[in-house]
């Protein structure tokens, strides 16, 4: 943790977290904003594959959100990463992605990280790019899901990041 993070603390969310975790992700202008019910069950059924951000008097400032594939259970599928404005620019986003990580590998092997970003999300390619090279593991991209998949409207595609083989050393 950095000297810019020193005075926060990550954890695991909590229901009592899911309101915050809501409002971070309205306030982040990126992400698609799910109903507030969602962040609340996230806080209960995934809290062992999510991470939160919390300042020193406890209230969550960023949160990272994820679960292990059913399909396949050494890949760790991140979900939405947020960090409130106030604290944006220290790392954080990246100290919660490596924290989960080494938490989820803790506990099962875990070869490969994925998430899905839409086009021109900049600050996520950065983050997720970023993350494939501090762990020395390849990336690769395609579209997940195109955007006539999408039935609520116009929406850009969903472009698959796989980051992997992830080596256990590296996590």
């Amino acid at each position: 943790m950095t000297a810019a993070q020193a005075d926060l603390r990550i954890d695991r969310p909590s229901t009592a977290d899911g309101a915050a975790l809501w409002r971070i992700a309205k306030e982040s202008g990126n992400l698609d904003l799910n109903s507030s019910y969602s962040y609340l069950l996230w806080c209960r059924d995934f809290a062992g594959t999510s991470a939160v951000a919390r300042a020193e008097d406890g209230e969550p400032v960023g949160f990272v959100t994820g679960y292990v594939r059913p399909a396949d259970p050494h890949t760790l599928l991140v979900w939405q990463v947020a960090v409130d404005s106030a604290y944006r620019g220290r790392g954080l986003a990246a100290a919660l992605l490596d924290g989960l990580t080494a938490h989820v590998a803790a506990e099962r092997p875990l070869t490969a990280v994925e998430t899905t970003i839409t086009p021109g999300n900049t600050a996520s390619e950065r983050l997720f790019t970023s993350y494939a090279a501090r762990h020395g593991a390849a990336l690769s991209r395609e579209v997940l899901f195109d955007s006539g998949l999408f039935p609520d409207g116009p929406h850009d595609p969903e472009v698959l990041y796989r980051i992997g083989p992830l080596a256990p050393q590296s996590l």
